[in-house]
């Protein structure tokens, strides 16, 4: 009977081992399909956080130095209207300067033609009624102007001379305020387009941020079923993988030492029977 339960016994651990054997074979083959998973989810997780921050940086770093180029478009447009004010202001100035000084000096010569035509016209006048006029009277007095072109001559040329000063004034302040026109233009056109610049690469920096966090919630949740499938592989070793004797080794042993048992068994039967 003591060979009869220890055949018994033997089986029974047989199937116990059996059905252990599937059951680690199921639990390690689930448990390494999910370390394989969530390993190659770490990684690509760590992978596009790194992209994430990489490309976050680099929007970081294009919205600062567009936001200083906008700034420094503001100063400069700034500083192009007060010069601009300014030279206008001084233009203006100078071409009303120069149409008064037009105006006194014409005014000067039609004071002085008159004054020199009826000087001429009283001495040809005083020739005809004193025939035997003294030595003096010999020829008509006309002024001063026959010397060096005279004053009326004179006269004429600084007229010239600020009528020119306005003409090249005016020429020089259209010219200045097409410049500073054409220079606003597009000052204000490269501005429009780096504020669009900047409002896209925020939105898409905060679209970033949001995409960043998520990711690294769901790499710490990752992480966590990682470290619980390499924690439950650990457990799952000294039954199943580290057990010293291999499976297939165990069954065999136990077959010979229930086939040995059984024969012995078979013996002693024989003999009760003799």
């Amino acid at each position: 009977k003591m060979i009869k339960d220890l055949i018994v016994r033997l089986m029974e651990e047989a199937n116990d081992e059996t059905e252990h054997k599937g059951w680690c074979d199921a639990e390690l083959s689930t448990n390494e399909q999910t370390r394989k998973e969530k390993t190659e989810s770490v990684e690509t997780l760590h992978a596009e956080i790194d992209q994430l921050e990489a490309s976050s940086a680099k929007l970081a770093e294009e919205i600062t130095e567009l936001t200083k180029s906008v700034t420094e478009l503001d100063a400069a447009m700034a500083e192009a209207t007060k010069l601009r004010s300014e030279e206008k202001e001084k233009n203006e100035q100078t071409i009303t300067d120069a149409q008064e000084a037009q105006t006194a000096v014409s005014q000067a010569l039609t004071v002085l033609s008159d004054f020199y035509e009826k000087a001429g016209g009283a001495t040809a006048l005083l020739q005809q009624q004193q025939p035997e006029a003294p030595e003096i009277f010999d020829k008509p007095y006309q002024g001063m102007q026959a010397e060096n072109g005279g004053v009326i001559g004179m006269l004429e040329v600084i007229e010239s001379d600020f009528a020119r000063l306005e003409s090249d004034t005016k020429s020089s302040e259209a010219s200045a305020q097409k410049e500073y026109d054409t220079f606003m233009t597009d000052s204000k056109v490269d501005k429009e387009s780096k504020t669009k610049d900047i409002e896209h690469k925020t939105a898409k920096k905060q679209d970033e941020s949001q995409a960043l966090t998520v990711k690294k919630g769901d790499l710490e949740a990752t992480q966590k079923e990682l470290d619980a499938a390499l924690s439950y592989f650990d457990k799952l070793k000294p039954s199943c993988v580290d057990a010293g004797v291999s499976y297939e080794d165990r069954v065999a042993r136990r077959k010979e030492e229930i086939e040995s048992l059984q024969e012995a068994l078979r013996i002693l039967n024989g003999e009760d029977l003799a």
